[in-house]
């Protein structure tokens, strides 16, 4: 199987997944049950990658799955594309939190991962080892 049909058919299982995308992106974390959020970090990640490409093509095929929506394209193709710059894929962490209490389905949050900023260490010098003694 290819895919998962959410109990919906195509076109609301698009658009449904289309509107939890453009959550992703605009507030950087959702909570969602588990076989979505499954489904929806594939394409979260191919827009992140389409915003990395940069070119016109990928601008229309994010704009005609994200429904026009502007300011979600325009901060995956300056924001996110430059946050991930360096990184091949694994945009997303899917983190498990508890099970629903009406239908017992397990709720996570998918989140973009944040970049991991290099920690720059201070070189000391032979005055500061010998000032610390």
């Amino acid at each position: 199987m290819a895919y998962r049909k959410l109990g919906r058919d195509n076109k609301h299982r698009r658009s449904m997944l289309a509107t939890l995308t453009k959550q992703v992106v605009e507030n950087e974390s959702i909570t969602t049950t588990d076989t979505r959020a499954k489904e929806v970090r594939k394409f979260v990640e191919k827009m992140i990658t389409y915003g990395k490409k940069g070119d016109l093509v990928s601008r229309r095929k994010a704009l005609a799955f994200l429904h026009n929506d502007t300011a979600a394209v325009e901060k995956i193709f300056n924001d996110l594309a430059k946050r991930y710059e360096n990184r091949n894929g694994g945009y997303t962490q899917i983190l498990k939190v508890a099970e629903r209490r009406g239908d017992d389905a397990l709720m996570v949050i998918l989140k973009l991962v944040d970049e991991a900023k290099p920690v720059e260490e201070k070189k000391t010098s032979k005055k500061d080892k010998e000032e610390a003694k």
